[in-house]
């Protein structure tokens, strides 16, 4: 035994060795590549974050809260977050006292990389050791916290059900390679530490694994094979990470950085994109907030298994996962790890062409001009930008084809005595979303210019949309400034809250359905609310807010047929009256329309519910 303590070395730290100069290569190569794919600029932006203090206190507080003890999966499932951050931070914390207790006790053999992992076999308990007994403890207890989060994955494993999870993803060969092997290192460095507990010391669970060993077996007990178990397991675990979804344990490192400087996805495949796509953990929450989790046959259509299949390069299934979705973002929204699964659909689908003409004929946008030539400003014009307000009111493709909407907000301005002029009271305008939707940003960007033109040039000062797929395109792609862009609902609040419109409260019940554009999309949950609230009753669905039900009827889906539609529709309603509302609200023309088909009570836009309850001042 005194030899072991003298030389420091053993052919069984071989595995880990070999496992460990794999993965640190791998994930340096990696990164590197990955740094090189972004676009210079936001090269710029990254480097220049590894200097800026603030940026750097920031990265470090995110990696710690998000990839050590997962503050944010914690607050969504207490279950979940303890299983995965006492494996995360358990295993650091022993990497962490590992090294210090090699640093106080050997200095002189901190320099050997495998040294700190194994410690417990090379050391010799002495006087001058168990001064350490504190750390003793430590690592038992950290060793412990370890093993229940382990006990717990399994149990997850075998019924997702018991963690709140109705469904979770199906892993690979590699995957269950990656998951056994990760799962046998704690229980494997109990026994190694447990048969030489009474020659290196240790706590309360080695120490008294170590009495039932002798206690059972002897005096005479080989200890090697257990510590070369130990080791294989580390070294298996390294060599097939790149290949799974533990890949995910080191590539968030990264994106934390990257996502902390405000990149976006810009190419499909590579840089941010990439950094996303392998950050994924295959947790499988996504999978019962997507909207498409109601139908079974499509589960393997959710964003953990287009990260899955963007991996393997497999094109045919990218293409459909990324056409079927409809880029409700509800995805984004649970993923703890941040990863944009609309994003990234559109970004796949600009890899590829659609059958959308160049002029935009085929979407009507040949009339764009035509039913607006009133609003651009001309050499003799009469329309002057002036201190007032003046708004310019758009309502967008969808709201056309729901004229109530457009009546009830028309009405509504005229009680509220505002100046305002229609963009497309004509019709034959549009914004442009469907363009990004479809990946083609080239000619999404010329409609917008146009577009930019006319509501510069009619002098309006505040643009009011109804549509909340105008609202999020002109509040993300339009660059209008000094013109307020702002939809229907915080338009309304304002209007109401100033006094500029006489409200009449009735005992009607109202539940409001976030659309997701408006709520996921661009954060608009408080002022609907606070109108309705005055109105009536406000009551809550089950899932409401960021978590709301998409509709079923978006735009976003390329693919998706009209029975699957409707089953997802009869799902979100059936979420929306769980309290029994007298009447549905919303405050998009798309889930009006769509609501509309199959509700057994009154679906109504918020415009037209307090239109029927305002009076002129």
């Amino acid at each position: 035994m005194r030899e072991r303590f003298l030389s420091g070395y053993n052919d069984f730290v071989l595995p880990f060795m070999i496992g460990m100069v794999f993965i640190l290569s791998y994930c340096l190569v990696g990164m590197i590549r990955i740094i090189l794919q972004l676009p210079k600029d936001d090269r710029k932006k990254f480097f220049l974050s590894l200097v800026t203090p603030s940026i750097i206190l920031k990265n470090i507080k995110d990696i710690f809260l998000d990839c050590l003890i997962h503050v944010k999966l914690w607050k969504r499932n207490k279950l979940l977050g303890y299983m995965h951050s006492s494996i995360a931070f358990g295993w650091f914390m022993l990497i962490v006292i590992g090294h210090i207790e090699v640093f106080l006790y050997t200095p002189n053999r901190a320099k050997l990389f495998y040294y700190p992992i194994f410690f417990r076999y090379f050391v010799a308990e002495t006087e001058h050791t168990m001064k350490g007994a504190f750390f003793f403890f430590l690592m038992d207890f950290f060793l412990l916290v370890v093993l229940s989060g382990i006990v717990l994955a399994m149990i997850k494993r075998l019924r997702s059900r018991f963690f709140g999870m109705r469904r979770t993803t199906n892993p690979s060969f590699l995957d269950l390679v990656g998951l056994y092997s990760l799962w046998a290192i704690f229980p494997l460095r109990l026994l190694a530490e447990g048969f030489t507990a009474d020659i290196s010391g240790g706590s309360f669970l080695t120490k008294s694994l170590n009495w039932v060993f002798h206690s059972f077996l002897g005096d005479h007990v080989n200890m090697l094979p257990t510590w070369w178990a130990y080791s294989c397991a580390l070294g298996v675990f390294f060599i097939v990470l790149p290949f799974t979804r533990y890949m995910h344990i080191p590539t968030e490192i990264l994106l934390i950085p990257l996502r902390n400087v405000g990149l976006t996805i810009r190419n499909a495949r590579k840089g941010f994109a990439k950094a996303q796509v392998y950050s994924c953990p295959n947790c499988g929450l996504c999978i019962d907030a997507c909207p498409m989790g109601v139908l079974k046959a499509n589960i393997r259509d959710t964003t953990v298994y287009l990260n899955r299949q963007i991996r393997r390069n497999n094109e045919a299934r990218i293409e459909e996962i990324s056409d079927k979705c409809l880029l409700c973002g509800k995805c984004s929204v649970v993923c703890q790890v941040g990863i944009h699964g609309d994003q990234l659909r559109i970004a796949q689908r600009s890899i590829r062409k659609y059958n959308i003409s160049p002029d935009y004929s085929n979407i009507d946008e040949k009339v764009l001009l035509n039913g607006c030539n009133k609003f651009v400003k001309q050499p003799n014009s009469n329309v002057l930008l002036s201190d007032s307000e003046k708004v310019m009111y758009f309502a967008g493709c969808m709201t056309a084809l729901t004229p109530s909407i457009r009546k009830s907000l028309l009405s509504l301005l005229d009680k509220a005595g505002v100046d305002y002029e229609m963009m497309d009271r004509d019709g034959g305008l549009c914004c442009g979303r469907p363009m990004w939707m479809a990946g083609r940003f080239d000619q999404a960007r010329q409609m917008v210019e146009k577009n930019s033109a006319i509501i510069r040039d009619s002098g309006a000062n505040v643009l009011l949309l109804s549509c909340p797929i105008c609202y999020k395109i002109f509040k993300e792609r339009y660059h209008l400034e000094g013109i307020e862009v702002i939809h229907h609902t915080e338009y309304l609040e304002r209007l109401v809250r100033q006094g500029r419109l006489d409200v009449m409260k009735s005992g009607t019940s109202f539940v409001y359905h976030d659309p997701c554009e408006l709520g996921r999309g661009c954060g608009v949950y408080e002022q609907p609310r606070s109108v309705i609230s005055g109105l009536g009753k406000l009551v809550e669905a089950r899932s409401s807010g960021p978590e709301s039900i998409c509709c079923g009827g978006s735009l976003g889906s390329l693919t998706l047929g009209f029975d699957k539609r409707k089953m997802m529709t009869e799902n979100a309603l059936e979420n929306l009256t769980a309290e029994n509302p007298d009447v549905i609200v919303t405050a998009c023309p798309l889930c009006l329309n769509t609501f509309d088909r199959y509700a057994d009570r009154p679906v109504k836009d918020i415009a037209e519910v307090l239109d029927n309850q305002t009076t002129k001042k």
